[in-house]
């Protein structure tokens, strides 16, 4: 394998500390229409990108939330801050949670804080994005730690491998398994957490 991995780790650490939220006050205070939605979107989740193909946010995505009770419907066709607000957050949600249980995880905040001036959705929104990225430092350690382990458990030649190629793959696979396990137990929680939610506050039916 021709891949130096601890090169590797070092990039995608930088990476991860480049990566940064949409502030409140980059979001605009006027209403929008959907192209004007998407292309805020796109703009300022760029970095997150896998790929530079990539559609952060779609008009289909859009009616697709709406309908599935996830986004209050727009006014007039318009979409408020916290309408992106709310964006925002399904984004994060998307690729680890059903629309079911996102719904379930923002039903609270849709309906008790969107549209309110009490303990405003940008409020919430702020205090918890900071409380995700005062953790980033966190998460890389324990992301060295995991490429440590990987490594201490397939050793290469320095360390006695007769065939350090085979070690290196294998520390790389040991290292993926460990990241994916950990976001595998994260979504087990999250969803059980979902389905208490549900159980205690049973959606409401749409009218």
């Amino acid at each position: 394998m021709n891949i130096d991995t601890s090169n590797l780790l070092n990039s995608i650490l930088e990476e991860l500390s480049s990566l940064s939220y949409v502030h409140p006050g980059d979001v605009p205070n006027i209403d929008l229409y959907m192209d004007q939605v998407t292309t805020f979107m796109d703009e300022q989740l760029a970095s997150t990108k896998r790929y530079p193909d990539d559609k952060i946010l779609t008009k289909t995505m859009i009616n697709n939330y709406a309908k599935n009770n996830l986004l209050p419907p727009p006014m007039k066709k318009k979409y408020s801050k916290e309408h992106l607000l709310i964006m925002i957050f399904i984004y994060y949600f998307k690729n680890l949670l059903s629309f079911t249980d996102i719904e379930t995880v923002l039903s609270y905040i849709t309906e008790n804080h969107f549209g309110t001036s009490e303990s405003s959705l940008a409020e919430i929104y702020t205090k918890v994005f900071s409380m995700e990225h005062d953790q980033m430092d966190r998460l890389k350690e324990d992301v060295k730690e995991k490429f440590e382990k990987a490594k201490e458990t397939f050793p290469t030649a320095a360390e006695g491998s007769e065939d350090p190629e085979n070690a290196e793959s294998l520390q790389l696979f040991a290292f993926i398994c460990e990241l994916a396990f950990d976001v595998f137990l994260k979504k087990q929680m999250i969803e059980r957490l979902a389905d208490e939610l549900r159980d205690a506050n049973p959606p409401k039916k749409k009218k």
